[in-house]
């Protein structure tokens, strides 16, 4: 078994992690800008632009194919991944944020009156993203895997 430290030597990987931190550092500067304000919340929250989850599988993808190469079946399988995710990210997710926010609103409306009390927490509605949101994140993992083609 080989020891668990050399996982620090993969490049792959840790281009793969800073891309999505890179990602989530990019969206608190977006609120900042599109708000005015910081909220670290957005750090740790899913949803929102760029798609950190698509930044992360992309740059992945792209390492692979860079190192394994294009026609192997290891980048065939990060690639297949990649869609996965970022068709969950932009399909499911987003679909299930949408039924949150009917959910919430309906829980509102029914609730809003004093004879009744429900003390439920809302549904997160922010759980997918747009399909701008995860080809931008596409892109940013491409854009972070190539740069970083050398030190593979």
């Amino acid at each position: 078994m080989q020891d668990f430290s050399q996982i620090l030597d993969n490049h792959i990987l840790l281009i793969s992690l800073l891309t999505c931190l890179l990602a989530q550092a990019l969206k608190l500067l977006i609120e900042l800008i599109r708000h005015g304000k910081v909220t670290f919340r957005t750090l740790v929250t899913t949803g929102g632009m760029p798609s950190a989850h698509s930044a992360l599988v992309t740059s992945l993808a792209a390492g692979v194919g860079q190192t394994a190469g294009w026609e192997s079946g290891e980048f065939a399988i990060a690639f297949v991944f990649a869609i996965i995710v970022m068709y969950d990210a932009a399909g499911v997710r987003q679909a299930a944020g949408k039924q949150a926010r009917i959910l919430n609103q309906i829980v509102d409306e029914l609730f809003s009156g004093d004879h009744a009390k429900f003390n439920e927490e809302r549904l997160k509605e922010l759980l997918g993203h747009t399909p701008v949101q995860v080809i931008a994140g596409s892109i940013l993992g491409v854009l972070v895997s190539w740069f970083a083609a050398p030190t593979y």
